[in-house]
């Protein structure tokens, strides 16, 4: 591992961003993997291969934009389709597949009460969600929360039945799920229920299209490496029309980089005409939960492997 990678996430580490992380890195056709630090310090247990994380907003290309752009291959449905077609109780007849996926919609996130909610409840609510006056890029759950009831609807199964035949049958995901997950890497300090970290998936289960599932290194790295070898012109071409937020289909898009991030501290990058990749899993909401300053801390670690220091 080049130095100034391995620097950083020491820096992280005395500092506490987080107590631990898994890396693997991916070039010249072959897996390098690196584990640091503790990832439970509470009970003196170290980073070590294999464990499981709670992969937070990976989810959503981890499932959601892997079934979209299975069933856009198989005809199945049109970037244009209306998303009220599937779901009519949505209040939003003009808005489409490719709106949601692009976090175009212009739809306002905010529910009153959302976290006293149950499923039913919060369900309807994210059915009847407004629209904001400024309709660019915003990137929200609600989203890919919307999208998954979608693909529910077009398949006819849950998302936690198309997640296990279509992404890790397929792909030979050993060990990737839904939460919770018992003996997971805890994401708070004291917690080791297993509980998925972020709320709304708590509610919505194995129907959450946003976050919720938990996987491995060596799961990731299967799936990444079918991302690297399957063409698609789909992951080609940029969607959306915000030029500081370029994106193509759920993934964000950096030059010929490929990336997204979850808030636990997770984040999978990749680069199909270099063939390298990136797999990073932490739980940086162990001790404390710095948002802007975590964005900053994982974008010095992205920048770093873009730049080839790794």
């Amino acid at each position: 591992m080049h130095k100034a990678l391995r620097d950083k996430i020491q820096e992280h580490l005395n500092t506490q961003v987080y107590p631990g992380a898994s890396l693997a890195l991916y070039r010249q056709g072959q897996w390098q993997e690196y584990y640091f630090g503790w990832s439970d310090p509470e009970l003196g247990f170290e980073t070590i291969p294999d464990l499981i994380y709670d992969l937070a907003s990976v989810s959503k290309v981890l499932v959601v934009g892997t079934l979209v752009l299975q069933v856009l291959k198989e005809g199945l449905l049109e970037l244009e389709d209306s998303i009220q077609e599937l779901l009519p109780r949505f209040r939003h007849s003009h808005l489409r597949v490719v709106d949601l996926l692009t976090h175009t919609s212009g739809l306002d996130p905010y529910i009153p009460n959302r976290d006293a909610l149950n499923r039913e409840e919060l369900t309807k609510a994210m059915l009847q969600l407004d629209l904001r006056s400024d309709t660019s890029y915003l990137y929200s759950d609600v989203n890919y929360i919307l999208l998954g009831f979608y693909l529910e609807a077009l398949l006819g199964k849950s998302l936690e039945e198309l997640l296990s035949a279509r992404v890790c049958a397929p792909f030979k995901l050993l060990k990737t799920t839904y939460g919770p997950r018992a003996g997971a890497v805890p994401t708070v300090q004291g917690n080791h229920t297993g509980q998925v970290h972020d709320p709304k998936a708590q509610v919505l289960g194995p129907h959450t299209g946003s976050a919720g599932i938990f996987s491995t290194i060596s799961d990731l790295k299967k799936y990444l490496e079918n991302q690297l070898l399957e063409p698609s012109i789909y992951l080609d071409q940029i969607h959306g029309s915000d030029p500081a937020n370029p994106r193509s289909l759920a993934w964000r898009r950096e030059g010929d980089w490929l990336d997204h991030t979850g808030y636990t501290g997770t984040f999978l990058l990749f680069n199909r005409k270099k063939q390298e990749a990136a797999i990073f899993l932490s739980n940086r909401t162990y001790w404390k939960d710095q948002r802007a300053q975590w964005i900053e801390d994982r974008n010095e670690l992205m920048d770093l492997i873009r730049q080839g220091k790794f």
